[in-house]
């Protein structure tokens, strides 16, 4: 009989982190602050560290209070049926004894637990929310840009994360005030409208029709097609300057992953500058 597998810590979240960019999610790069600040312990009140900052910050909650399945059951409360934890990890320190010289030591495991958010919970007392928020004031070129756009698809605020859901035709966006700079709302907004331009009632771009996984070179294609587009309508509105480093970092992650195709950045291009004129509302020139 075959001996089952056990995942270790580094292979839980991995595999947490390839789901969350098999969304679309990029759980590093957010030029965006969590509405309501860093996610922490429900109980404790201690913040969560390093990568699970970004596990956590991603499942979209509007609480930012987790707790393990025991510290609820403890406090008298529950957790629904049905709710998904979220694996998050951490170091366990042991003492130990060398065998050979008997010189005493520390060693640190990895370990992962399960944490679930305050809205999957019953019975135990959640505290008040405080909502940071930055000052937004809009950019008025890059704001006539987006509502000049034609067929321009829904965009709703108010979202832990930034996405295009071709199936619904609609961008769903954190609040304007959570991003670090109007800047930088407007690049994201740039970004999922070139998304959404590839959708069939406007330029049918196969990248973004196609069926595909994270790590496939048509996902990785269409990411570069709508950070290049985005680049494009920065410059366009003035804001490249302050927009262009965060761009070549996005746009280097998915260049490596395809180092292999030489005419990919030529091909992403010409498709990014077609969904950049489709959002002014440019008409291709004849023969072009």
């Amino acid at each position: 009989m075959p001996t089952a597998q056990i995942e270790t810590p580094y292979q839980v979240i991995t595999d947490r982190i390839l789901a969350l960019l098999a969304q679309g999610t990029v759980p590093w790069q957010q030029p965006w602050d969590s509405v309501t600040g860093l996610p922490r312990n429900l109980f404790s009140q201690r913040a969560y560290r390093g990568i699970n900052v970004w596990l956590l910050t991603t499942m979209g909650y509007a609480s930012p209070f987790w707790a393990t399945f025991h510290q609820v059951k403890a406090a008298g409360g529950s957790v629904r049926k049905g709710a998904h934890g979220v694996p998050v990890v951490f170091w366990k320190v042991y003492d130990h004894e060398d065998s050979e010289t008997g010189a005493a030591e520390k060693r640190f495991v990895l370990r992962h637990y399960t944490v679930f958010n305050a809205a999957q919970l019953d019975g135990v007392a959640i505290p008040e929310i405080t909502v940071l928020a930055h000052r937004f004031t809009p950019i008025d070129r890059c704001a006539h840009l987006v509502d000049a756009m034609p067929q321009r698809p829904t965009i709703l605020h108010g979202h832990q994360r930034a996405c295009y859901t071709p199936a619904t035709d609609t961008l769903h966006l954190p609040s304007p005030a959570c991003f670090q700079s109007p800047e930088a709302y407007y690049a994201t907004v740039f970004h999922e409208l070139v998304h959404a331009t590839g959708h069939p009632s406007r330029l049918n771009r196969a990248t973004l029709t196609d069926l595909c996984r994270f790590g496939d070179p048509t996902y990785a294609k269409e990411e570069l097609v709508a950070e290049m587009g985005a680049s494009y309508l920065c410059g366009v509105c003035g804001i490249a300057n302050v927009t262009l480093a965060n761009s070549a970092a996005y746009l280097q992650s998915w260049v490596a992953a395809l180092h292999h195709d030489a005419t990919l950045l030529v091909q992403a291009a010409a498709q990014a500058q077609k969904a950049a004129d489709y959002l002014q509302n440019i008409q291709p020139e004849r023969g072009a």
